[in-house]
Order: structure tokens, then sequence, then C-alpha cells
């Protein structure tokens, strides 16, 4: 076996040993301390800050000391999504990977690559013997997932290096150098109960079917928003028989496009066949406008045993729909700079009841400042309109790309002569940890890069293990270049 099979084994294994631990985002801590336990084991000195971001310090191999420390930075936490009918507990679950082909994926539930696998690199780089580098900070953050969170409470001084390498990037042979800015909206109203309608019938609408995906990478692609499926649904039911709504509810995470949504409705008993007649047909207009994108599109209607004792008064249910139609979600601008790029955009993420009100949360992102700030306003203006409450949280920069930086440069340079091509240099529609930590460690040159990862934040994410092992080739190349006299 050449050593780069070996290397190639001993990452994979050390990522399934990743995805044995628990770690959604906020609940990373047993992941931190294995992750520790490994570097002190090794020899290796370690620093923790209050967020549970850890630093582990590797020296440099024989000869390197001198040479520039790089940093090579991925995050703990995953976003756990999983089919309606996996039992699986993101609490207490190993994640269980199995290989199709030459394609990584997960039984029903996102695999965790990102950013499992950036981890999993740089356990595999520090005890290589075979592999010449400078000294490494392997910096692994928390919370990254629910807002870049983790990273915002990461103290500069931490970090001495001033050479960056992400590992959170999912196209092999593309270079992220670049990425949007974004920002949480949370709209909330109030709501007002009456008692449930004598003799009418409850029944569930449930959307589902979706693909979903990142709610930045994949925003582009015109995939279905199951919030605005409900809304849309809801409405059109309106329009036959104006049923009650008891509660309804959709999507899991900000970054996540949402795939699944629910709704309680009640209607007249005399009204259950046009109830019936009428989703089939919000099921059939939707699925002919995302086909070939959304195939699997599904509005079903289900009857309850159960009636709930409350429905919402149709005043604040009218406002409600009408609210998450008016709400932006998709594409909202393109780059007028960098070709195919998008350049502003909103997902409507999540939609649940706590208590008394209704809380939908929408996401916005944009490499512009001013046009997030924009979008931001829209929806602020929206809200007013419908009579809801908003607060704005997980504000984030934009990280500016830096075309003449030495890191770049020699990237490039090292990529063409291991393949013999160009890589492909982009900035993303998503949010990187890199625009927090230049923002506040100015002179920091940093590019971010990674393997092929199909569908992230989904039960369909999978992983390309030739791509693995193409990028564990060229990162071992990189290190062993960076600061080369």
């Amino acid at each position: 076996m050449d050593q780069n099979a070996a290397a190639l084994n001993k990452i994979l294994d050390y990522f399934e040993q990743i995805n044995a631990i628990p770690r959604c985002s906020k609940n990373e801590a047993r992941l931190g301390r294995w992750l520790a336990d490994w570097a002190t084991a090794r020899g290796f000195a370690i620093d923790e800050d209050a967020a549970g971001n850890l630093v582990v310090r590797v020296p440099a191999s024989s000869g390197m000391a001198e040479r520039p420390t790089v940093i090579l930075q991925g995050h703990m936490d995953m976003v756990c999504e999983k089919t309606p009918d996996s039992p699986h507990d993101f609490t207490r679950d190993p994640i269980r990977s199995h290989r199709e082909g030459d394609w990584l994926t997960a039984d029903r539930t996102s695999l965790g690559a990102d950013n499992g696998i950036a981890l999993a690199y740089a356990l595999a780089l520090a005890e290589d013997p075979a592999v010449d580098h400078p000294p490494l900070e392997l910096l692994f953050t928390v919370d990254e997932e629910t807002g870049l969170n983790g990273v915002k409470e990461l103290p500069p001084e931490l970090i001495s290096g001033r050479i960056l390498i992400n590992l959170d990037s999912e196209d092999e042979g593309v270079f992220t150098i670049g990425c949007a800015g974004g920002m949480d909206t949370t709209l909330t109203m109030a709501l007002v109960r009456e008692p449930f309608p004598e003799g009418w019938v409850p029944y569930e609408v449930l959307v589902g079917g979706l693909r979903g995906g990142h709610s930045g990478i994949d925003i582009d692609k015109q995939r279905g928003n199951a919030n605005k499926v409900l809304a849309r649904t809801l409405a059109h039911l309106g329009s036959r028989i104006a049923p009650a709504i008891a509660t309804l509810s959709g999507g899991t995470r900000h970054n996540a496009i949402p795939r699944d949504a629910t709704a309680v409705i009640a209607c007249p008993a005399e009204a259950v066949q046009t109830l019936m007649a009428a989703t089939a047909e919000a099921q059939a207009i939707m699925r002919a406008e995302w086909q070939g994108v959304d195939e699997g599109l599904s509005i079903q209607v289900r009857p309850l045993t159960t009636a709930p004792h409350t429905v919402w008064v149709a005043d604040i249910a009218g406002r409600i729909i009408n609210l998450l139609l008016a709400l932006p979600d998709g594409v909202a601008t393109m780059s007028t700079t960098l070709e195919g790029l998008v350049e502003t955009s909103s997902n409507l993420a999540t939609v649940v009841v706590e208590g008394d009100n209704l809380c939908i949360l929408i996401s916005q992102r944009s490499a512009v400042a001013s046009r997030l700030a924009a979008l931001t306003g829209k929806v602020h203006a929206i809200a007013a309109l419908a009579g809801a409450t908003v607060s704005d949280s997980n504000k984030y920069p934009p990280w500016q790309p830096d075309m003449a930086a030495d890191l770049l440069n020699t990237a490039r340079t090292v990529y063409a002569e291991l393949f013999g091509a160009q890589p492909v240099l982009q900035v993303i529609h998503a949010g990187l940890e890199c625009a927090i930590i230049g923002e506040r460690s100015p002179g920091m040159q940093m590019i971010s890069f990674g393997p092929d990862i199909e569908n992230p934040h989904s039960p369909t994410e999978r992983m390309h293990i030739p791509s693995v092992e193409k990028v564990w080739r060229f990162l071992v190349a990189l290190l062993a270049r960076i600061g080369q006299k």
C-alpha cells in the first residue's frame, strides 16, 4: 500500500471515530474532550477558550521550524438532519456511514462530512511522520452551523499564525477566497385563540419530499422551501373552504432549506371532499412548478383522531399566512462583478409556535454589506405591516478576496504542478469562519478548500472518497511549500 492510500485509510478511520461522537451544534463538549485527549496523548500542547474552541499546537517537522506557522481550521459541530422515518437519536447515536461505490453516505441522516472531514485531515496530518510541515496550529471551533457563533468568541491571541487554511469547502479543485456576510431575523407574531369550532373535524396538512440543502450553497438551485409551499397550500385551501388553523411548523435550521412543514387545521365535516380536492390541486400546481428540480414534493392531508382545544382567530391566521407569503425567499440579486455568483438571498428557515407566539426565522446573506442591510430592512417592513415584532442576530461580515496574497499564489502553483490544471477560484454565497478570523486578525492570509461533498445539511449528504485522497495530496504538498525560500 502506497503512502497516499495508507493516509486515506487513516483519514477515513479518524472520520469514523469522530462520527461516533454526537456533535450537533452546541453539543460539542464530548468531542472537544476527545480531541484534547488525542492531543495530550501525543505530547501536543493545547489551549481552549471559554466557548470550547480548541487549539492544538504541533511542532514543525525537522528543518522547518523557522517557517511561518500555519493554522489548519475546521469546526466540530454538524447540522443534524434526518428523514422522517429515521429512528436516529442525535444526542446519543453514532452516525452510521456506509460506502456506495466511490461515495460515503449515512443511513437516513446527514453525514457530518461538513465538517468532520476537516478534523480528520488535521489529525492524520499531525501524526504522520512522512509529512513535512511548518509549525501548525490546529484550530477546532464550535457552534459554527448556527451562525459562526463559536469563532465569534475566539480570543485573537489564542492563535499566533497569520496563514490560515480552512478545510470547510465542498468542491475539490475549487479554492474559496471570499464569502458572503449574513444576518438572521426573528419575527414574532402574538397568537389569539378561540375554542375549536363545534361540529368541525381536524386534519393535518403535511408538506414533504423536498430535497432541501444548504441555504447558501444550494440557494441558486431553485429548490422548494417547505414553509413557502405550506403557506401557499393553506392560502389555496382558504380560497375553497376557509379552514381554521390550530398550529403550523416547518424547518429545523437557519442554514438549511426547509424540507418538511406541517399544519393542523379544521373544517366543517361537509367540506372534507372539497378539502381533499383542493389539496390535490395545490400539489399538482406546485409539482409542475418544480418539475425537474423537486419532483418528490408531496402535500398530504390526513385526519386526526384527537382535535386540538383551540384554533387561531381568523384575523390572526390570515395575517400569518399573508406574512409567510410576503417574506422574501431565495435569490434576491446576482453579482454584477462575478458571473454566476449569488450576491444576495434569503431563506425562510423555520416556523414554530412558542407558547402564545408564532416565531419565524429568516436568514439573509449578501456579499455586499449595504444590500444585506437593505434586504433585512425589507423583512422589517413586511413584519411591521403584518403587526409582528422583529429582532436581528448572528450578524457576520463578508470575507473580501485578496488576489495578491502569497498563500493563494503558492496554492495555485502547487495545484497546477500536481494535477496539470488550474484550480477554480470562487467567492461563495455562504458564511465561513474565515470572515470572522480575518476581521479580527489583520494581515491574515486565508484560503479554503476541501473534498467533494454533495447535499450538505441534509440526509442525502455524501462525500466523494477519491477526492478526499486528492485533497490530502494537495494539502501535504502545499504545507511543504509554504515559506520555502
